[in-house]
């Protein structure tokens, strides 16, 4: 059975910048139309930072539209026509100030796909240096270290709930510990 959707027309609802908010008109498999309503993101890269201790570099940060603060792994997002390693690596310096010897794309996700067309890509970091974080103008976090183990037991009480830290430490969590190969 084709599931496919065929977009018959598109409509900008709303242009940020940064997001935009499109309404098609789509046919759907049974010769039916319908609207589809959904948001433009350029995605972004998450980065597990592991330091040579075998912690790693976590961040705290207030995210407005829900108004608290969250714990997160090191993130940002990809720049337009930007690789997707060298976000990760200025989104690592700029939030954190460390920089890594060895990086390995561990996967991609999409953590919003009923109404955005955002990807995440995450990458495992090694070899870590501090040279001393660049945050963005209006950026304000505060840079830890978290054992993955702990950080597994927050996930579960709920001090970590942001779904990229999840999936990325769930990630990580089967690399070092579950048998899974890290990606070549």
């Amino acid at each position: 059975m084709d599931l496919t959707e065929k977009q018959l027309d598109s409509q900008v609802m709303y242009n940020g910048g940064f997001l935009e908010v499109l309404k098609d008109t789509v046919l759907l498999p049974d010769g039916s139309t319908s609207t589809r309503e959904y948001i433009t993101h350029p995605g972004a890269v998450a980065v597990l930072a592991l330091l040579d201790n075998g912690n790693l570099v976590m961040e705290r940060q207030y995210r407005y539209p829900l108004h608290r603060e969250f714990i997160e792994l090191p993130a940002g997002k990809i720049d337009g026509g930007e690789d997707i390693l060298v976000t990760a690596q200025r989104e690592l310096l700029e939030e954190t100030g460390y920089v890594a010897r060895e990086w390995i794309h561990l996967t991609t996700a999409w953590p919003c796909i009923g109404y955005a067309d955002e990807r995440m890509e995450y990458f495992l970091a090694r070899g870590l240096t501090h040279q001393g974080s660049k945050l963005d103008d209006g950026e304000f976090l505060e840079v830890f270290e978290l054992s993955l183990g702990e950080a597994i037991e927050w996930i579960r009480l709920g001090k970590i709930s942001d779904s990229k830290t999840i999936v990325g430490l769930f990630w990580l969590d089967k690399v070092l510990n579950g048998g899974w190969d890290a990606p070549k």
